[in-house]
């Protein structure tokens, strides 16, 4: 299934934003689904995973207690809820479809559209 990213924008050092994670015609119930994030120059680096039957969500150390991923009732959409937001979180951002939260960070497949998040110090 193809995703696409969205929500992202540009946003003072301490603020919030909402991605979205869309497959435009289909549902993502059933899927397992990862944020990743690039920034120019750095590795790509896995940001959170929540299963496909919301049993467990997963989060990198980087963003633990600022991010939370949901999904919302109709299975459409997966959101990552970014608060208190820092210019080291200036990247693109992607989801994906992963086969388990387990070692989500390390998928190396394709990514769909993402979406891009500035963060003014």
């Amino acid at each position: 299934v193809q995703l696409q990213a969205s929500g992202g924008g540009l946003v003072q050092a301490g603020g919030s934003l909402r991605l979205s994670c869309a497959a435009p015609g289909d549902s993502l119930d059933y899927y397992t689904i990862a944020w990743f994030r690039k920034a120019p120059g750095k590795k790509r680096e896995g940001v959170g995973c929540i299963e496909s039957d919301d049993s467990r969500t997963m989060y990198a150390g980087s963003v633990k207690g600022r991010f939370t991923m949901s999904r919302d009732q109709a299975k459409t959409m997966v959101y990552l809820q970014m608060n208190n937001l820092n210019p080291v979180d200036s990247a693109v951002y992607y989801c994906a479809t992963v086969g388990t939260c387990d070692y989500y960070e390390l998928y190396a497949g394709s990514m769909g559209q993402g979406t891009q998040v500035t963060v003014s110090s």
